[in-house]
Protein backbone atom coordinates (compact mmCIF):
# COMPACT_ATOMS: atom_id res chain seq x y z
CA UNK A 1 0.00 0.00 0.00
CA UNK A 2 1.49 3.26 -1.02
CA UNK A 3 2.11 6.08 1.58
CA UNK A 4 0.77 9.76 0.86
CA UNK A 5 3.22 12.83 1.24
CA UNK A 6 2.15 13.35 4.92
CA UNK A 7 2.62 9.73 5.77
CA UNK A 8 5.97 9.66 3.88
CA UNK A 9 7.15 12.93 5.82
CA UNK A 10 5.68 11.49 9.17
CA UNK A 11 8.15 7.73 8.41
CA UNK A 12 10.72 9.96 7.77
CA UNK A 13 10.82 12.06 11.32
CA UNK A 14 9.81 9.27 13.05
CA UNK A 15 12.65 7.19 11.96
CA UNK A 16 15.39 10.41 12.94
CA UNK A 17 13.99 10.72 16.04
CA UNK A 18 13.73 7.11 16.65
CA UNK A 19 17.65 6.57 16.26
CA UNK A 20 18.56 9.81 18.10
CA UNK A 21 16.43 8.50 20.74
CA UNK A 22 18.41 5.15 20.87
CA UNK A 23 21.28 7.65 20.83
CA UNK A 24 22.52 7.19 17.19
CA UNK A 25 24.86 10.36 16.20
CA UNK A 26 23.01 12.97 14.75
CA UNK A 27 24.69 12.64 10.95
CA UNK A 28 23.77 9.01 10.83
CA UNK A 29 20.49 9.38 12.41
CA UNK A 30 19.64 11.79 9.20
CA UNK A 31 21.26 9.99 7.12
CA UNK A 32 19.33 6.70 8.20
CA UNK A 33 16.11 8.91 7.99
CA UNK A 34 16.71 10.20 4.69
CA UNK A 35 17.93 6.57 3.26
CA UNK A 36 14.58 5.38 4.49
CA UNK A 37 12.45 8.02 3.11
CA UNK A 38 14.39 7.97 -0.28
CA UNK A 39 14.13 4.38 -1.42
CA UNK A 40 10.45 4.12 -0.14
CA UNK A 41 9.88 6.48 -2.61
CA UNK A 42 12.33 5.60 -5.60
CA UNK A 43 13.73 2.27 -4.75
CA UNK A 44 17.22 1.16 -4.38
CA UNK A 45 18.83 2.22 -7.98
CA UNK A 46 18.02 6.01 -7.88
CA UNK A 47 19.07 5.82 -4.14
CA UNK A 48 22.45 4.59 -5.52
CA UNK A 49 22.78 6.48 -7.82
CA UNK A 50 21.82 9.79 -5.72
CA UNK A 51 24.82 8.78 -3.21
CA UNK A 52 27.27 8.08 -6.11
CA UNK A 53 27.08 11.32 -7.07
CA UNK A 54 26.20 13.61 -3.80
CA UNK A 55 29.53 13.35 -1.40
CA UNK A 56 31.21 14.66 -4.29
CA UNK A 57 29.10 17.06 -5.33
CA UNK A 58 28.77 18.59 -2.11
CA UNK A 59 32.42 18.66 -1.20
CA UNK A 60 33.96 19.80 -4.53
CA UNK A 61 33.20 23.29 -3.82
CA UNK A 62 35.64 25.21 -3.12
CA UNK A 63 34.38 27.24 -0.82
CA UNK A 64 33.36 24.64 2.18
CA UNK A 65 37.09 25.11 2.95
CA UNK A 66 36.53 28.07 4.66
CA UNK A 67 34.78 25.80 7.86
CA UNK A 68 38.49 23.74 8.51
CA UNK A 69 40.18 26.80 8.07
CA UNK A 70 38.27 29.14 10.32
CA UNK A 71 38.31 25.61 12.50
CA UNK A 72 41.79 25.56 12.56
CA UNK A 73 42.26 29.23 13.60
CA UNK A 74 40.31 28.75 16.82
CA UNK A 75 42.10 25.80 17.47
CA UNK A 76 45.77 28.06 17.31
CA UNK A 77 43.81 30.42 19.26
CA UNK A 78 43.04 28.09 21.92
CA UNK A 79 46.44 26.37 22.42
CA UNK A 80 48.28 29.70 21.68
CA UNK A 81 47.41 31.41 25.19
CA UNK A 82 45.86 33.96 23.56
CA UNK A 83 42.76 33.35 26.29
CA UNK A 84 45.07 34.65 29.44
CA UNK A 85 45.93 37.64 27.73
CA UNK A 86 42.31 38.53 26.64
CA UNK A 87 41.34 38.53 30.33
CA UNK A 88 44.10 39.77 31.46
CA UNK A 89 42.97 42.80 29.44
CA UNK A 90 39.41 42.76 30.16
CA UNK A 91 39.84 42.55 33.81
CA UNK A 92 42.12 45.53 33.91
CA UNK A 93 39.48 47.54 32.19
CA UNK A 94 36.17 46.13 33.75
CA UNK A 95 37.53 45.59 37.24
CA UNK A 96 36.91 48.50 39.02
CA UNK A 97 33.16 47.89 38.59
CA UNK A 98 31.12 45.59 40.83
CA UNK A 99 30.62 42.46 38.68
CA UNK A 100 33.62 43.42 36.66
CA UNK A 101 35.56 40.53 36.33
CA UNK A 102 32.13 38.69 35.23
CA UNK A 103 31.43 41.25 32.73
CA UNK A 104 35.23 41.12 31.90
CA UNK A 105 34.93 37.17 31.19
CA UNK A 106 32.28 38.34 28.77
CA UNK A 107 34.94 41.16 27.02
CA UNK A 108 37.28 38.03 26.62
CA UNK A 109 34.61 36.08 25.49
CA UNK A 110 33.54 38.62 22.43
CA UNK A 111 37.22 38.94 21.65
CA UNK A 112 38.40 35.21 21.37
CA UNK A 113 34.95 34.14 19.54
CA UNK A 114 36.14 36.93 16.49
CA UNK A 115 38.93 34.66 16.52
CA UNK A 116 37.57 31.35 17.13
CA UNK A 117 34.24 31.32 15.61
CA UNK A 118 33.48 28.41 17.31
CA UNK A 119 30.69 28.88 20.55
CA UNK A 120 31.80 25.66 22.10
CA UNK A 121 36.03 26.66 22.03
CA UNK A 122 34.77 29.80 23.35
CA UNK A 123 32.82 28.80 26.37
CA UNK A 124 35.69 26.05 27.64
CA UNK A 125 38.54 27.93 26.50
CA UNK A 126 37.70 31.56 28.66
CA UNK A 127 36.29 29.46 31.27
CA UNK A 128 39.85 27.82 31.95
CA UNK A 129 41.22 31.07 32.64
CA UNK A 130 38.31 33.00 34.28
CA UNK A 131 36.30 30.35 36.43
CA UNK A 132 38.86 30.03 38.54
CA UNK A 133 39.46 33.97 39.33
CA UNK A 134 36.11 34.69 39.32
CA UNK A 135 35.77 31.98 42.24
CA UNK A 136 38.85 33.35 44.19
CA UNK A 137 37.82 36.89 44.01
CA UNK A 138 34.39 35.56 45.83
CA UNK A 139 31.69 35.57 42.78
CA UNK A 140 28.89 32.83 43.50
CA UNK A 141 28.98 29.50 41.75
CA UNK A 142 25.60 30.66 39.70
CA UNK A 143 26.54 33.55 38.45
CA UNK A 144 30.43 32.62 37.51
CA UNK A 145 28.90 29.61 34.84
CA UNK A 146 26.48 31.07 34.08
CA UNK A 147 28.06 34.20 32.67
CA UNK A 148 31.04 32.10 31.12
CA UNK A 149 27.73 29.79 29.10
CA UNK A 150 26.19 32.84 28.41
CA UNK A 151 29.52 34.06 27.16
CA UNK A 152 30.20 31.14 25.21
CA UNK A 153 27.73 32.01 22.35
CA UNK A 154 29.50 35.11 21.70
CA UNK A 155 31.93 32.64 19.69
CA UNK A 156 29.25 32.23 16.83
CA UNK A 157 27.24 35.70 17.22
CA UNK A 158 30.18 38.05 15.97
CA UNK A 159 32.14 36.92 12.91
CA UNK A 160 33.71 34.19 11.39
CA UNK A 161 30.89 32.27 12.61
CA UNK A 162 31.11 28.79 11.47
CA UNK A 163 27.02 28.84 11.79
CA UNK A 164 27.13 31.73 9.54
CA UNK A 165 29.39 29.90 6.94
CA UNK A 166 27.03 27.24 6.83
CA UNK A 167 23.93 28.97 6.84
CA UNK A 168 25.85 31.34 3.92
CA UNK A 169 26.74 28.11 1.73
CA UNK A 170 23.61 27.15 2.21
CA UNK A 171 21.90 29.32 0.42
CA UNK A 172 24.28 30.47 -1.37
CA UNK A 173 24.50 34.20 0.13
CA UNK A 174 27.83 36.41 0.51
CA UNK A 175 29.72 35.27 3.08
CA UNK A 176 31.31 38.75 3.50
CA UNK A 177 27.76 40.50 4.01
CA UNK A 178 26.50 37.92 6.73
CA UNK A 179 29.61 38.79 8.54
CA UNK A 180 28.82 42.43 8.31
CA UNK A 181 25.56 42.13 9.30
CA UNK A 182 26.50 39.96 12.67
CA UNK A 183 28.70 42.35 13.56
CA UNK A 184 26.33 45.18 15.45
CA UNK A 185 24.12 42.76 16.52
CA UNK A 186 27.16 40.49 18.52
CA UNK A 187 28.11 43.89 20.16
CA UNK A 188 24.75 44.48 21.15
CA UNK A 189 24.50 40.83 22.46
CA UNK A 190 27.81 41.53 24.11
CA UNK A 191 26.34 44.74 25.99
CA UNK A 192 23.16 43.38 26.93
CA UNK A 193 25.00 40.43 28.60
CA UNK A 194 27.07 43.23 30.39
CA UNK A 195 24.16 44.77 31.50
CA UNK A 196 22.21 41.85 32.48
CA UNK A 197 25.29 41.41 34.55
CA UNK A 198 25.26 44.89 36.16
CA UNK A 199 21.67 44.36 37.01
CA UNK A 200 21.82 40.86 38.71
CA UNK A 201 24.78 41.54 41.26
CA UNK A 202 22.83 44.25 42.06
CA UNK A 203 19.06 43.46 42.45
CA UNK A 204 20.33 40.24 43.84
CA UNK A 205 23.10 40.17 46.75
CA UNK A 206 25.72 38.47 47.36
CA UNK A 207 26.97 37.02 44.37
CA UNK A 208 29.72 39.44 43.55
CA UNK A 209 31.95 40.81 45.27
CA UNK A 210 32.64 44.71 46.41
CA UNK A 211 35.33 46.10 44.24
CA UNK A 212 38.14 47.52 46.81
CA UNK A 213 39.54 51.10 44.62
CA UNK A 214 42.99 50.53 43.20
CA UNK A 215 42.85 46.51 42.81
CA UNK A 216 42.14 46.64 39.13
CA UNK A 217 44.26 48.35 36.31
CA UNK A 218 45.09 48.13 32.57
CA UNK A 219 48.88 47.96 32.12
CA UNK A 220 51.42 48.01 29.92
CA UNK A 221 51.75 44.18 29.66
CA UNK A 222 48.06 43.37 29.46
CA UNK A 223 48.03 45.87 26.28
CA UNK A 224 50.63 44.45 24.54
CA UNK A 225 49.28 41.04 25.30
CA UNK A 226 46.29 41.82 23.52
CA UNK A 227 47.86 43.77 20.57
CA UNK A 228 48.78 40.62 18.23
CA UNK A 229 44.67 39.21 18.65
CA UNK A 230 43.57 43.41 17.48
CA UNK A 231 46.23 42.22 14.72
CA UNK A 232 44.36 39.61 13.43
CA UNK A 233 41.07 40.80 13.51
CA UNK A 234 42.29 44.19 11.64
CA UNK A 235 44.24 41.57 8.96
CA UNK A 236 41.62 39.18 8.57
CA UNK A 237 38.56 41.27 8.61
CA UNK A 238 40.55 44.62 7.17
CA UNK A 239 41.70 42.19 4.36
CA UNK A 240 38.27 40.47 3.53
CA UNK A 241 36.16 44.06 3.20
CA UNK A 242 39.17 45.89 1.58
CA UNK A 243 38.73 43.88 -0.89
CA UNK A 244 42.67 42.07 -0.89
CA UNK A 245 40.99 38.41 -0.28
CA UNK A 246 38.29 36.51 -0.34
CA UNK A 247 36.48 34.93 2.63
CA UNK A 248 38.41 31.35 2.56
CA UNK A 249 42.07 33.01 1.81
CA UNK A 250 40.95 35.39 4.81
CA UNK A 251 40.49 32.08 6.96
CA UNK A 252 43.93 31.01 5.79
CA UNK A 253 45.78 34.40 6.55
CA UNK A 254 44.11 34.33 10.04
CA UNK A 255 44.95 30.28 10.64
CA UNK A 256 48.58 31.38 9.85
CA UNK A 257 48.87 34.62 11.94
CA UNK A 258 47.41 32.98 14.47
CA UNK A 259 49.60 30.23 14.70
CA UNK A 260 52.39 32.33 14.27
CA UNK A 261 51.32 34.77 17.25
CA UNK A 262 50.88 31.45 19.42
CA UNK A 263 54.77 30.34 18.31
CA UNK A 264 55.57 33.86 19.23
CA UNK A 265 54.13 33.27 22.52
CA UNK A 266 56.25 30.20 23.40
CA UNK A 267 52.80 28.54 23.66
CA UNK A 268 52.99 25.79 20.59
CA UNK A 269 54.72 22.93 20.98
CA UNK A 270 55.09 19.96 18.81
CA UNK A 271 52.15 17.92 20.64
CA UNK A 272 49.97 20.85 20.75
CA UNK A 273 50.23 21.73 16.75
CA UNK A 274 49.59 18.09 16.44
CA UNK A 275 46.73 18.23 18.74
CA UNK A 276 45.20 21.23 16.64
CA UNK A 277 45.20 19.49 13.12
CA UNK A 278 44.06 16.78 15.19
CA UNK A 279 40.84 18.71 16.31
CA UNK A 280 40.34 20.41 13.42
CA UNK A 281 40.24 16.98 11.59
CA UNK A 282 37.83 15.60 13.97
CA UNK A 283 35.13 18.78 13.66
CA UNK A 284 35.21 19.45 9.93
CA UNK A 285 34.40 15.40 9.90
CA UNK A 286 31.45 15.69 12.01
CA UNK A 287 30.16 19.26 9.70
CA UNK A 288 30.69 17.10 6.31
CA UNK A 289 29.09 14.15 7.76
CA UNK A 290 26.14 16.18 8.83
CA UNK A 291 25.98 17.46 5.60
CA UNK A 292 25.66 14.25 3.99
CA UNK A 293 23.43 13.07 6.22
CA UNK A 294 21.06 16.26 5.59
CA UNK A 295 21.25 16.43 2.29
CA UNK A 296 19.81 13.13 2.15
CA UNK A 297 17.22 14.03 4.41
CA UNK A 298 16.57 16.99 2.43
CA UNK A 299 16.40 15.39 -0.79
CA UNK A 300 13.62 12.87 0.69
CA UNK A 301 11.75 15.33 2.09
CA UNK A 302 11.93 17.16 -1.42
CA UNK A 303 10.60 14.00 -3.31
CA UNK A 304 7.50 13.89 -0.68
CA UNK A 305 6.91 17.83 -2.05
CA UNK A 306 5.63 18.71 1.34
CA UNK A 307 8.03 21.55 1.78
CA UNK A 308 6.30 23.36 -1.22
CA UNK A 309 3.32 22.73 0.36
CA UNK A 310 4.25 23.94 3.18
CA UNK A 311 4.93 27.14 2.06
CA UNK A 312 1.76 27.19 0.14
CA UNK A 313 -0.36 26.46 2.95
CA UNK A 314 1.52 28.98 4.72
CA UNK A 315 1.06 31.52 1.84
CA UNK A 316 -2.80 31.21 1.87
CA UNK A 317 -3.08 31.72 5.33
CA UNK A 318 -2.82 35.53 4.82
CA UNK A 319 -0.64 35.93 8.09
CA UNK A 320 1.56 38.58 8.61
CA UNK A 321 5.49 37.98 7.54
CA UNK A 322 6.56 38.86 10.68
CA UNK A 323 4.45 36.31 12.54
CA UNK A 324 6.07 33.54 10.28
CA UNK A 325 9.20 34.12 11.65
CA UNK A 326 8.24 34.54 14.65
CA UNK A 327 6.57 31.10 14.26
CA UNK A 328 10.13 29.91 12.72
CA UNK A 329 12.19 31.41 15.39
CA UNK A 330 9.93 29.74 18.51
CA UNK A 331 10.41 26.08 16.29
CA UNK A 332 13.72 27.04 16.47
CA UNK A 333 13.98 27.26 20.39
CA UNK A 334 11.88 23.82 20.58
CA UNK A 335 13.58 22.44 18.37
CA UNK A 336 17.64 23.01 20.32
CA UNK A 337 16.05 21.14 23.15
CA UNK A 338 17.00 18.09 21.64
CA UNK A 339 19.30 19.20 18.07
CA UNK A 340 22.81 21.26 18.27
CA UNK A 341 23.02 23.97 15.88
CA UNK A 342 24.75 22.85 12.98
CA UNK A 343 22.00 19.78 12.29
CA UNK A 344 18.74 22.23 12.95
CA UNK A 345 20.39 24.27 10.24
CA UNK A 346 21.23 21.77 7.70
CA UNK A 347 17.79 19.73 8.52
CA UNK A 348 15.18 23.11 8.30
CA UNK A 349 17.36 25.81 6.06
CA UNK A 350 16.12 24.16 3.07
CA UNK A 351 12.20 24.02 4.32
CA UNK A 352 12.38 27.05 5.71
CA UNK A 353 14.22 29.34 3.40
CA UNK A 354 12.31 29.27 0.23
CA UNK A 355 9.44 29.89 2.52
CA UNK A 356 10.97 33.03 3.83
CA UNK A 357 11.86 34.02 0.61
CA UNK A 358 8.46 33.75 -0.91
CA UNK A 359 6.91 36.73 1.39
CA UNK A 360 7.31 40.10 1.21
CA UNK A 361 9.25 41.79 4.18
CA UNK A 362 9.30 45.26 2.01
CA UNK A 363 13.64 44.67 1.71
CA UNK A 364 15.17 43.25 -1.29
CA UNK A 365 15.60 39.35 -1.52
CA UNK A 366 19.16 39.63 -0.40
CA UNK A 367 18.77 41.57 2.19
CA UNK A 368 16.03 39.61 3.30
CA UNK A 369 18.33 36.32 3.13
CA UNK A 370 20.62 38.23 5.09
CA UNK A 371 18.39 39.17 8.11
CA UNK A 372 16.36 36.22 8.11
CA UNK A 373 20.44 34.43 9.13
CA UNK A 374 20.95 36.96 11.10
CA UNK A 375 17.32 36.13 13.08
CA UNK A 376 18.39 32.59 13.43
CA UNK A 377 21.68 32.97 14.33
CA UNK A 378 20.41 35.13 17.83
CA UNK A 379 17.81 31.82 18.03
CA UNK A 380 20.15 29.18 17.83
CA UNK A 381 22.36 31.15 20.22
CA UNK A 382 19.46 30.92 22.93
CA UNK A 383 19.12 27.44 22.56
CA UNK A 384 22.77 26.97 23.64
CA UNK A 385 21.90 28.35 26.71
CA UNK A 386 18.16 27.44 27.43
CA UNK A 387 17.31 24.52 29.76
CA UNK A 388 16.72 21.57 29.17
CA UNK A 389 19.77 20.64 27.12
CA UNK A 390 21.81 24.16 26.45
CA UNK A 391 25.25 22.67 25.39
CA UNK A 392 27.03 25.43 26.52
CA UNK A 393 25.72 24.80 30.24
CA UNK A 394 26.91 21.54 30.60
CA UNK A 395 30.06 22.56 29.56
CA UNK A 396 30.63 25.11 31.61
CA UNK A 397 28.89 23.05 34.71
CA UNK A 398 31.24 20.23 33.83
CA UNK A 399 34.18 22.23 34.21
CA UNK A 400 33.05 23.75 37.82
CA UNK A 401 32.47 20.31 39.46
CA UNK A 402 30.77 22.30 42.75
CA UNK A 403 28.26 23.87 41.27
CA UNK A 404 25.13 22.37 41.00
CA UNK A 405 23.50 22.63 37.29
CA UNK A 406 20.31 23.33 38.65
CA UNK A 407 22.20 26.66 39.66
CA UNK A 408 24.03 27.34 36.60
CA UNK A 409 20.38 27.65 34.80
CA UNK A 410 19.08 29.50 37.52
CA UNK A 411 21.54 32.18 36.61
CA UNK A 412 20.97 32.40 32.28
CA UNK A 413 17.70 33.94 32.78
CA UNK A 414 19.05 37.40 32.93
CA UNK A 415 20.78 36.60 29.65
CA UNK A 416 17.81 35.02 28.23
CA UNK A 417 15.96 37.69 28.94
CA UNK A 418 18.77 40.10 27.11
CA UNK A 419 18.65 37.52 24.17
CA UNK A 420 14.93 37.87 24.00
CA UNK A 421 14.38 42.08 23.65
CA UNK A 422 17.44 41.82 21.37
CA UNK A 423 15.73 39.28 19.19
CA UNK A 424 12.69 41.66 19.30
CA UNK A 425 14.86 44.73 18.86
CA UNK A 426 15.95 42.87 15.40
CA UNK A 427 12.70 41.70 14.53
CA UNK A 428 10.77 44.94 13.92
CA UNK A 429 14.13 46.83 13.18
CA UNK A 430 16.35 45.11 10.42
CA UNK A 431 17.96 47.95 9.71
CA UNK A 432 20.26 47.26 12.80
CA UNK A 433 21.89 44.33 11.70
CA UNK A 434 21.68 45.57 7.87
CA UNK A 435 23.16 49.37 8.33
CA UNK A 436 26.75 48.05 8.18
CA UNK A 437 25.90 45.07 4.71
CA UNK A 438 24.92 48.79 3.17
CA UNK A 439 27.83 50.00 3.06
CA UNK A 440 29.51 46.70 1.16
CA UNK A 441 28.95 46.74 -2.84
Amino acid sequence: MSMNSLELTGLIFGTMLALMAIRVPIAVSMFGAGAVGYITQTGWAPFAAFLNTQAFARFAGYDLSVIPLFILMGHFATKGGISKSLFEFAAGVMGRFKGGLAMASLLACAAFGAISGSSVATAATITGVALPEMRRHGYSGRIATATLAAGGTLGIQLPPSIVLVIYAILTEQNISKLFAAAIIPGLIAMTGYMLAVAIYVRVVPGHAPEVEPGQYGVTLRSVIGVLPILVIFLLVFGGIYGGFFTPTEGAAVGAASTFVTALLKREMTLTKFKECFYGTAVSAAMIFLIFIGADLMNSALALTQVPNQLAAVVGSWGLSPILVVVAILLFYVLLGAVMDELSMLLLTIPIFFPMIMGLDFGMSKEYTAIWFGIMVLMTVGFGLIAPPVGLNVYIVNGLSKDVPMGETYRGVFPFLISDVLRTMLFLFFPIVPLWLVTFIK
